[in-house]
């Protein structure tokens, strides 16, 4: 497999989804604006997306795939679909229940996570959503579970692509499902629902193709007698610690968010959005393929592919993420009124999302960088390790939040997000070189010498690029904002990828193949 031209067709997909999901933004802002109701609305979808995390994409896919690809290898087909069959079972009715406990206890869980809501309605408003969008956890159980079994095979591009369904119902909800509506907020609401199930709907004709779509028991404990199950169950067990620690910060977060001004929670998942656009399309994109060639290397116990791939990871990661974070930090505000200043978001709306987006910035390299350094610890099946760091960065973080959030508001908690990354990062990077799971290849210091060059001359382009243009102008029609945003984009990009072409670096250098 040619991991350089998969990571461009996981990539493109995921672009899309990121650009569908960049349209659905630029609606809710220009229908909802960063009001109140919009800030009901994000604090009611972040609880079950919290459980998501922690169900799905996090404890569950770190603890499942290893164990997958070693039944995959090691012990056949049949006994690899009955793993997933039990593995589904399990997952399905564990977050069906807990899905019924939501809704019951929505109000419980309103007041604990938006204590600063002070007026009746915005509770009223977060109440019902958080009931209306908890068993979305339930179609993304079953989503993360087809997505660990079609990695496993290599079948990258429908996981990549299930995002986009949620973005398109995003989409749908508020231009053509709001006008219908009294509580017109509602919409994005029944959205979440919709989206669930079209993403459980794609991913059955994949797996039925490769015979392996789980059946799922109306037995609720059948699957906890498979050997299979109760390994994942006591991998997802620590992993849950390291995912419910970064899930947790989340949640103070948003708690100290609506003790800010109103439009705070808005501004900071806006620069939330953005950033995610990069992380998605070099970090998930990366952590999701190396985590099934890690695994295959590692019960082969092929030390010196393991560590190469995790080279390859490292270098592709400076190579786009450097220049990504640059690009965000002095494009912020430019980027911000081009995309959301329209409508209902205002250009003080747009100032206040650039601040946290810039703090975002600055920190993005250990973002990514932990997306591809975890998946080197979960791949060897050792979970324990990343969830002392998870832990130990969760109190760093909300220490840090003492010190900025007072001076520095909404930017504060995207700052200590940010660094708290990077301290994870560092520990992980840390912890492989000092067991000798990864040793860099030769060359770095000449890399990070071209990199540094070519990222200066970016950033000169960058800097005064913006300056020449009134961003937040009302007199400036949107055309030419977006005319003159995509012309500073390509002139930035074509400064730093011709820099690094002049400085020798060619696309070849950067192929990797895996059996």
């Amino acid at each position: 497999m040619n991991l350089l031209r998969t990571l461009a067709a996981i990539s493109s997909m995921t672009m899309l989804s990121r650009i569908t999901g960049l349209v659905r933004d630029v609606l809710i802002a220009r229908y909802f604006g960063a009001t109140a109701a919009t800030d009901a609305f994000y604090v009611a979808y972040r609880f079950p997306n919290f459980l998501r995390r922690l169900f799905g994409e996090g404890a569950f896919a770190q603890a499942f795939v290893p164990i997958l690809a070693e039944y995959k290898n090691q012990h056949g087909k049949e006994a690899t679909k009955s793993l997933a069959d039990h593995v589904g079972t399990t997952l399905v009715w564990a977050t069906l229940l807990v899905s019924i406990a939501g809704i019951l206890g929505a109000p419980a869980i309103v007041m604990l996570i938006a204590n600063g809501f002070d007026d009746a309605e915005r509770l009223r408003l977060t109440i019902v959503m958080t009931r209306i969008m908890f068993p979305y956890i339930c179609f993304m159980s079953f989503v993360t579970l087809a997505g660990g079994i079609l990695n496993t095979w290599s079948q990258f591009k429908v996981p990549a692509f299930t995002p986009v369904l949620l973005n398109l119902a995003f989409i749908a909800g508020a231009v053509l499902l709001r006008p219908f509506l009294a509580t017109p907020i509602y919409a994005l609401a029944i959205a979440v629902m919709v989206g669930g199930a079209l993403q459980v709907a794609i991913q059955v004709p994949a797996l039925v193709k490769l015979g392996m779509l789980p059946r799922i028991s109306l037995n609720p404990v059948s699957g906890l007698r498979d050997a299979g199950v109760r390994r994942v169950l006591k991998k997802m067990a620590p992993a849950l610690f390291a995912v419910s620690a970064a899930q947790i910060s989340l949640l103070i977060n948003t708690s100290i968010a609506t003790r800010l001004a109103t439009g705070s929670i808005s501004w900071l998942q806006t620069a939330d959005r953005l950033m995610e656009f990069p992380s998605a399309l070099l970090g998930v994109a990366l952590g999701t393929i190396l985590l099934p060639s890690l695994s295959k290397a590692n019960l082969e116990k092929d030390t010196a592919e393991y560590s190469a791939l995790l080279d390859w990871g490292l270098r592709l990661t400076f190579l786009l993420a450097l220049p990504a974070a640059l690009g965000l930090a002095t494009l912020a505000l430019p980027m911000i009124a081009t995309l959301f200043m329209h409508g209902q978001f205002t250009p003080e709306a747009a100032a206040n999302t650039a601040r946290p987006l810039i703090a975002y910035s600055t920190c993005l390299l250990g973002i990514i960088l932990i997306k591809i350094l975890a998946p080197a610890f979960y791949a060897r099946q050792d979970i324990r390790t990343p969830v002392r760091i998870a832990v130990g960065v969760l109190i760093a973080t909300q220490l840090m939040n003492l010190v900025f959030v007072p001076y520095l508001k909404v930017a504060g908690l995207a700052l200590s997000i940010g660094l708290g990354a990077c301290l994870n990062a560092g520990f992980l990077y840390w912890g492989l070189r000092r067991r000798a799971i990864y040793t860099p290849l030769p060359g770095w210091p000449a890399f990070y010498l071209k990199l540094a060059l070519a990222l200066a001359l970016m950033g000169g382009v960058a800097v005064i690029g913006a300056a020449q243009v009134d961003w937040i102008g009302r007199a400036l029609p949107s055309w030419q904002r977006i005319a003159a945003l995509g012309a500073l984009i390509c002139a930035c990009a074509g400064a730093y990828f011709g820099a690094l072409f002049a400085l020798g670096f060619r696309l070849g250098d950067f192929k990797r193949t895996t059996r």
